[in-house]
């Protein structure tokens, strides 16, 4: 395919995330020549989902040494005439750091053959023998934790290599671990017994204690397909721009939703559920009868806040968690109004405060009972629509192609082609790159924040229901002052996103430290780490943790234009994923420049319906698709993909 690209275009986009998706669906959608290009093997960048084996391979990448481009260097650089200058771009990924992993689970050592035969198909992170120090002496102290050199294997998702697998989990009785820094390297932490007759997977036999399926890490490995991990966690609100957008481009068709089902508040060390309709409301056995109508009282007040600016003009200087305070609200509506409704951070402005309320309430009854959707599948399908739709109109797609440097006219100052690996010169009008694409010397001015996540995989619910197939958000606020909340999004089986039996837990904060330290407490408090050894006294009212992921995300998001050094007029930059819940940054990130590109085009305009195109006739305009947005049915955890007729249809 590289050899034989065109070498004209109107529009180079360079990064697959979800803006630049956005964007290329839109130039395309327009009538621009689009080529959409990628050094990576996969679709979304930091938007990304992966299978298990996909994400271990990932963190593979992440580790390797940084840029090792010196050798190509002089090859480009004479393609390069004398009227032209080259702006070098980044040819490693860089905004990923401090990756930890640890596994709780049991290796499953009888499994063994069965296991390596499966790693074949469906590839993993394998194991070497290097005794650490036990993340916690306290709860953990009878299991060792060993340090893991990661092989990457080809997937179908991620970049084949050649490397040898070796799985070798070492048992330690009596001998204390030595601990071993894991520098910049991704740290796999196995959780031991020392007994390996209790690594088979059996049902529990106590009848008295409600019985939990064994979960082996081999278990996991060899259903890795079943898994789709986001390296980003967002959820979709019913009334939010990505939701209108995907309605009003018809990119909906390509994807399925799933209703969040909970909202739930952690308060006094306890989970609760959070009531969101007028129904739910009353309802509730939490809270009084005084306090339903003094709630109620509060959001409608909150629904056209804006009608009433006496109630709040005095108040605007205050933080949001002070000016509820002067509403008589009780303490416990005060937390549910402030983590679990408005979702933001106690220090954020009282009219910030009112609005995340209001947009939270005006999204309510849509599509379900709460606010919010998931794509199913993860939401790495998200930006993969967009492309599609841009490939429907024309667009070109290239992944695993890197580009080596933009070329800029001297004379002009404008950028008017890129050259590839190949020596290939691409000519373009227009130019968006990814910022993690840029190499340090145009970023050197710009000053990042960070983004701390991790992924945990569980056994049950963190709020057990007669269901098993909940979808949650819970937002634990900060135990320290200064410090962040921690969002914590818990996905079941039923969103296509883990194995059976099995939760799939996204938390995200703002870094304040590295990943671990800033969310470790959370995941203490609400997990048991998973101990053979500790079968029998395990505290059965919290969820045992199989598998963690800790990882820091750049934040690029917010940064203004002229924070970059020597960029060309003509070469627009998107940022990665941000902090927010939502997707509203991406999106207006992508409309805003659209139209500084191509000021009075429509923003993705409705795709016509083939039903409505009549060749060689008039220029009838189709009709606009509906406000259809493809529901999978809500009790539903199989089923397969249909992106063209994705069944049920739930329409505003």
């Amino acid at each position: 395919m590289a050899d034989s690209l065109p070498t004209e275009f109107d529009v180079v986009i360079i990064g697959t995330g979800l803006p630049e998706s956005i964007l290329a669906a839109a130039c395309s959608r327009s009538g621009q020549r689009v080529l959409h290009i990628d050094s990576r093997s996969y679709y979304g960048g930091n938007w990304a989902s992966f299978t298990f084996s996909g994400l271990l391979s990932w963190l593979e990448e992440c580790q390797q040494n940084s840029d090792t481009g010196d050798k190509s260097t002089a090859a480009w650089e004479g393609l390069i005439h004398e009227t032209e200058a080259a702006i070098t771009l980044r040819r490693k990924d860089e905004t990923v750091q401090h990756t930890e992993v640890f596994c709780y689970a049991s290796q499953g050592m009888d499994d063994n053959v069965e296991e390596i035969d499966a790693l074949h198909k469906n590839p993993s992170l394998v194991a070497s023998g290097t005794l650490t120090e036990p993340l916690d002496s306290a709860c953990l102290s009878e299991e060792m934790h060993s340090y893991v050199t990661t092989h990457e294997m080809p997937a179908k998702d991620t970049p084949k290599n050649d490397g040898a697998i070796l799985l070798e989990v070492t048992d330690v009785e009596g001998t204390p671990a030595k601990e071993k820094s894991c520098g910049d390297k991704t740290c796999m932490h196995t959780v031991s017994d020392g007994d390996k007759g209790e690594n088979k997977p059996t049902e529990e036999d106590n009848t008295e204690q409600p019985r939990r399926r064994r979960i082996t890490y081999s278990q996991i490995v060899k259903e890795g397909r079943k898994f789709n991990i986001d390296l980003v966690s967002k959820l979709l609100y019913a009334q939010g721009s990505l939701i209108e957008l995907l309605i009003k481009s018809g990119v909906s068709r390509y994807a399925e939703f799933k209703n969040v089902t909970r909202i739930l508040a952690f308060r006094d060390g306890k989970v609760e559920q959070v009531p969101c309709s007028r129904a739910d409301v009353f309802n509730s056995k939490d809270l009084t009868m005084v306090e339903k109508r003094m709630l109620m009282k509060f959001l409608t007040f909150c629904l056209d806040y804006e009608q009433h600016p006496d109630e709040y003009q005095d108040f605007i200087q205050c933080s949001f968690a002070d000016y509820l305070k002067t509403k008589k609200l009780t303490p416990n509506l005060q937390h549910f109004v402030l983590h679990s409704i408005a979702m933001t951070e106690s220090s954020c402005t009282t009219v910030d405060g009112l609005e995340a309320t209001k947009h939270f309430l005006r999204c309510l009854g849509r599509f379900g009972n709460t606010p919010f959707l998931f794509p199913l599948y993860g939401q790495g399908e998200i930006p993969q629509c967009f492309c599609r739709m841009c490939a429907v109109f024309g667009g070109i797609y290239c992944l695993r192609h890197q580009v080596q440097c933009l070329v800029v006219d001297k004379e002009s100052g404008r950028c008017k082609a890129f050259i590839d690996h190949l020596g290939q010169r691409v000519k373009a009008e227009h130019f968006i790159v990814e910022d993690s694409y840029l190499a340090e010397e145009a970023c050197s001015g710009v000053q990042y924040r960070q983004i701390s996540r991790a992924v945990l995989i569980t056994d049950q619910s963190v709020l057990k229901t007669d269901s098993d197939q909940q979808i949650s958000i819970l937002v634990v606020p900060p135990a320290e002052p200064h410090t962040c909340a921690v969002r914590v999004t818990e996905l079941s089986s039923s969103t296509m996103t883990c194995m059976k039996d099995t939760y799939l837990v996204h938390l995200t904060c703002s870094s304040s430290k590295t990943a671990r330290e800033d969310l470790e407490p959370v995941v203490k408090t609400l997990f048991t780490p998973y101990a053979e050894t500790e079968i029998d006294k395990e505290d059965l009212t919290k969820p045992r943790l199989l598998w963690a992921l800790y990882f820091n995300m750049r934040d690029s998001s917010g940064i203004s234009r002229s924070s970059y050094n020597g960029l060309p007029s003509n070469v627009y930059v998107c940022s990665g994923p941000d902090c927010g819940l939502g997707n509203e940054h991406a999106v207006k990130q992508a409309e805003t420049l659209f139209q500084e590109i191509f000021p009075g085009e429509e923003f993705c305009p409705p795709a016509p319906n083939p039903e409505d195109i009549i060749l060689g006739g008039d220029d009838k305009q189709p009709e606009a698709p509906g406000n259809n947005i493809a529901m999978a049915k809500q009790g539903s955890s199989e089923g397969s993909k249909n992106l063209e007729s994705p069944g049920k249809h739930l329409q505003n």
